[in-house]
């Protein structure tokens, strides 16, 4: 199955959060946006949704890849994430950031 299609994501910028739902269960990572940066800061998972996590990390990684800005993982979970699928998305860190 697609991950991409598999979830539906929201930018909720009021509250400076990406959204999605996994089983009528809002999960969420929140974001701070300074200069061409985005610090995902915290990933809130519902419980019972915890292995979805991975595939919620995914599709925020895409959005901001599509919109060409640079991402700064500053949750633990994200920085985990991030460090173990290194190769994949370094592309996406700010020069002179390594994970």
């Amino acid at each position: 199955m697609d991950v991409m299609t598999a979830i539906e994501l929201t930018d909720n910028d009021f509250l400076r959060q990406f959204e999605t739902t996994f089983d009528d269960k809002l999960a969420k990572i929140e974001y701070s946006l300074q200069d061409r940066k985005i610090f995902l800061t915290k990933i809130h998972m519902p419980e019972g949704t915890e292995d979805r996590m991975n595939d919620f990390i995914v599709a925020v990684f895409k959005e901001v890849e599509d919109r060409n800005i640079r991402l700064v993982p500053t949750s633990p979970e994200i920085a985990k994430f991030m460090r173990s699928n290194r190769r994949k998305y370094k592309n996406l860190l700010p020069v002179g950031i390594n994970i």
